[in-house]
């Protein structure tokens, strides 16, 4: 199994076609105050798997501050159950996976991880900077700003 794309980003959609499209990709946040709420935002994903991973797999999703704890312990870790099954004529198979989140809360500036793992396997890790800026920004969002 490989990821072949991870990212955080404004938006992400799957046409369903196998086409992916993605807007907006950042790894860091600026907040005029803390804590702050990133009101949306999506983790966007392509996987290609193998003959060879065909089976019962899960996948977990967890946002994590620089402690190892969950940004939202209610909400997170995410876990999905994932069958795969490649049929033997088919050298792989791509999946495209679009996660949205909404009002993401980090308490104070540092860096935060988006974590996923296979089967309890760390597959992927995403870093994420929380910065503090002071007062407004420069005119026009940069992406990931909050202001």
């Amino acid at each position: 199994m490989d990821i072949q794309i991870a990212t955080l980003c404004d938006f992400a959609a799957d046409y369903g076609n196998g086409k992916m499209v993605i807007n907006g990709t950042f790894d860091a946040l600026r907040a005029t105050k803390l804590p702050v709420v990133h009101p949306h935002c999506s983790l966007a994903m392509r996987i290609c798997v193998l003959p060879e991973d065909s089976g019962d797999h899960r996948m977990t999703i967890n946002i994590i501050d620089e402690d190892g704890n969950s940004v939202d312990p209610s909400k997170m870790p995410i876990r999905a159950d994932m069958p795969i099954k490649v049929p033997d004529e088919v050298p792989f198979l791509t999946r495209n996976l679009v996660l949205n989140f909404q009002g993401l809360k980090f308490s104070s500036a540092g860096i935060y991880h988006v974590d996923v793992t296979v089967d309890g396997e760390l597959v992927i890790r995403l870093p994420l900077r929380v910065v503090k800026v002071q007062g407004k920004a420069a005119p026009g969002p940069s992406p990931g700003e909050l202001a």
